[in-house]
């Protein structure tokens, strides 16, 4: 979950960068989708989202993610690479 407007916004990519991550493909879930999977973690997520131009992860095990949501529900991905 971020507060960035844009999964490609270039201060969020620099973000990413710093942490090693120079490329990759990402999806825009919607936020309801997301809260209705995650319940109560979701909350505790978002409640430490306060700062601006910030990212935190919610789920980090791939294979839960897409077995929590269907291709359908994550729609088109983004692509980034330097």
């Amino acid at each position: 979950m971020t507060s960035y407007e844009s999964l490609v916004d270039p201060k969020l990519v620099v973000k990413l960068q710093t942490k090693g991550i120079k490329k990759f493909i990402a999806y825009e879930i919607s936020v309801d989708a997301v809260k209705e999977k995650y319940g109560k973690h979701f909350n505790v997520i978002l409640g430490d989202l306060h700062q601006e131009d910030d990212l935190r992860v919610l789920d980090y095990d791939g294979h839960h993610v897409f077995n929590n949501f269907s291709l359908r529900e994550l729609g088109q991905p983004l692509y980034h690479e330097p």
